[in-house]
């Protein structure tokens, strides 16, 4: 599908979502509509503006937004969280705890040896599945993001081995998705919320500002903790859905958990710092890769944290997770604990 840049941003050409009511006063630019699981896409007319729109009927007091294209976290285009590198195996997570629920919207999960008899992937659809690459032939190579899922599933079930894992594929195998997919994703979990939800992608938006249709999808499950990466931009500019207020934003120290690793987005929207460099987990078993890697990202620290969560089910700030400490001038560090 089409990627447009617009300033710092990326955004699918002529689409905006909206809410229901704004389709009457979106209706003398829109050439098509497309309603899925409460997500309203409009395709505009040839030639028309979709940020100007948004803010148009923004103005007018409508829930609207661009369709964001939202990208996977190991990206940092030449720096050392650009890709995965194999690793020797390591043993199966083991331990005793609650069976907490954590959801995982991604780019799916594959098989593997540490889940291939547990309930909860048994259950999985094939539209969960991790590709190797989205012809899904197996005769092309590994695409830049496959496996990005499966590492963090493996990174939760390290933190947490009692989890239970609910996995959905909003992002492909090159770690590409959108604002829309996302939406649709979160609409289907209300009927029965996660207690943790692992979000390690997102994006900048044209404006700054948050999307509130995402905002509020995510409000409409209120009894979840949803952790959200910083992203690996290196910056301050404020990454969604990291940066919306009672998300956990997660940025990414380093191996030594001591300092911020220097692909890690930051600032005050920060809530949460964990190890982001050269971690070990679950991967594809794929060419050199026998179902295992080592990989650096912020969308891993994330998965820490939320592993963190499931092990600790009554705990719903970071600073009240076990070992968690004050890094002066950054923030509450959150053990990796594997």
């Amino acid at each position: 599908m089409d990627i447009q840049a617009v300033g710092a941003a990326l955004i699918r050409p002529g689409q905006i979502l909206t809410e229901r009511g704004a389709m009457s006063a979106a209706e003398q630019w829109t050439q098509a509509v497309a309603e899925a699981e409460g997500v309203f896409r409009i395709r505009l007319t040839p030639g028309v503006d979709p940020c100007e729109i948004v803010m148009r009927l923004r103005e007018e007091g409508y829930r609207a937004s661009p369709n964001h294209v939202l990208v996977g976290q190991p990206l940092w285009f030449g720096g050392p969280a650009s890709r995965p590198f194999p690793a020797a195996p390591v043993d199966a997570p083991s331990g005793k705890g609650s069976p907490v629920t954590v959801g995982v919207l991604d780019t799916g999960v594959a098989a593997h040896p540490w889940w291939a008899e547990s309930d909860w992937y048994r259950t999985l659809g094939p539209e969960a599945v991790d590709r190797p690459n989205d012809e899904g032939n197996g005769t092309g190579g590994l695409d830049r993001q496959a496996g990005h899922g499966t590492f963090i599933t493996g990174l939760i079930q390290r933190r947490a081995p009692t989890s239970v894992l609910r996995v959905g594929r909003v992002l492909g195998a090159d770690g590409v998705g959108d604002e829309a997919g996302l939406l649709r994703a979160l609409n289907r979990m209300r009927a029965d919320p996660p207690q943790v939800l692992n979000l390690s992608l997102g994006c900048h938006t044209f404006d700054d500002q948050p999307s509130h249709l995402v905002a509020d999808a995510l409000a409409s499950l209120p009894g979840t903790v949803t952790v959200a990466c910083a992203g690996n931009t290196a910056s301050d500019r404020p990454f969604w859905p990291a940066a919306l207020p009672g998300i956990v934003g997660v940025g990414g120290l380093d191996a030594a958990e001591e300092r911020r690793a220097p692909f890690s987005g930051f600032g005050p929207w920060v809530d949460a710092w964990a190890r982001a460099d050269w971690l070990t987990s679950a991967f594809l078993e794929w060419g050199e890769f026998g179902g295992y890697a080592h990989w650096s990202g912020t969308s891993f620290a994330a998965a820490l944290v939320s592993g963190a969560f499931a092990a600790s089910p009554s705990t719903r700030e970071p600073a009240d997770l076990p070992g968690s400490r004050e890094i002066p001038h950054l923030g509450v560090a959150v053990p990796a604990g594997l």
